[in-house]
């Protein structure tokens, strides 16, 4: 993994586009947050151009194992939705965009974190195909397969490769939804989300009867360079992709600085897992270490 990033500071221009305190305000009351002009063109072109590139084969380095878990597209899959794991390890020119500094910077804002390192990034391809099954992202929130974590403060960036618009199938939040209680044993199913239910919405409405509320569904639209970041608890999903274009974007999942591995039993008895814990090394008692930099780089350090 590349150690580029040697210095977390900003420019003046970059602090100008940092959340205010009404922004953090709101995130916490909301669950969401639409960034300022984070990356510019040429900085968005070329993780179009590296995703292109990738999916043709190249790779600057490759898994050491292949965690059980792994969402990982290949061309014999055929022209579904692509989902590609770790793509901040695999490919470099990709991951010196997702380490910036401001990233990181606008993340630790709203998470109210010293420090922030990568957790998992994910590639995506959503092709123009109205009825591919699945182009549909069944409601989930991210925290449910991260059990394994300490951190309630969690969040991702989700970050389109052009405008995106609703009709691409663009992420849509569930306003408030972070704050809800689960009704049902301690909400934790451990599940990837291609293995739920595509028609969750009874299940969802369920949920906020149950919280004293109700559904309220916000699609993000989303200006190039833009950045939509949502808390770790927050209901999320998508729609199909309506337009002529792919719907192209990393899905970029960030840790604050404390969090750690912790053993979580699910409702079933098992014990939870996450793909991380074949693959980083160990802390000095044993545990998987979230804080390995070469999967979980930090990208944002305050006072650094």
């Amino acid at each position: 993994m590349p150690t580029s990033v040697v210095s977390f500071s900003l420019t003046e221009a970059e602090r100008k586009l940092l959340p205010s305190d009404e922004d953090i305000a709101f995130y916490a009351e909301h669950g969401w947050y639409l960034s300022e002009k984070l990356l510019d063109d040429d900085e968005v072109d070329l993780l179009a151009a590296a995703s292109e590139k990738f999916y043709a084969g190249h790779r600057d380095r490759v898994l050491p194992a292949r965690p059980p878990r792994l969402a990982y597209w290949t061309p014999e899959k055929g022209d579904v939705q692509r989902h590609n794991d770790y793509i901040h390890y695999e490919n470099d020119e990709i991951a010196s965009i997702l380490r910036k500094p401001l990233l990181g910077a606008v993340a630790a804002r709203l998470a109210r974190a010293e420090a922030i390192r990568i957790f998992q990034s994910t590639l995506i391809y959503k092709p123009p195909i109205v009825d591919e099954p699945t182009n549909t992202v069944p409601w989930h929130f991210d925290r449910d397969y991260w059990a394994t974590s300490t951190s309630e403060r969690m969040l991702t960036a989700f970050i389109p490769f052009h405008d995106c618009p609703s009709r691409m199938g663009t992420i849509t939040m569930i306003d408030g939804s972070h704050r809800w209680q689960e009704p049902f044993g301690n909400g934790v199913t451990s599940r990837h989300f291609a293995e739920l239910k595509p028609d969750l919405e009874e299940e969802l409405r369920a949920k906020a009867v149950f919280n004293d509320t109700s559904v309220h569904k916000l699609p993000m639209t989303i200006r190039k360079g833009h950045v939509s970041f949502h808390h770790c608890r927050t209901y999320h999903g998508s729609g199909p992709n309506r337009s002529d274009q792919p719907r192209r974007a990393i899905s970029l999942h960030l840790q604050d600085g404390d969090n750690a591995y912790r053993v979580f039993k699910l409702d079933d008895g098992s014990t939870a897992a996450y793909n991380h814990d074949v693959l980083v090394r160990r802390t000095a008692d044993g545990r998987p270490d979230y804080a390995d930099p070469e999967f979980c780089p930090t990208i944002w350090r305050n006072g650094a």
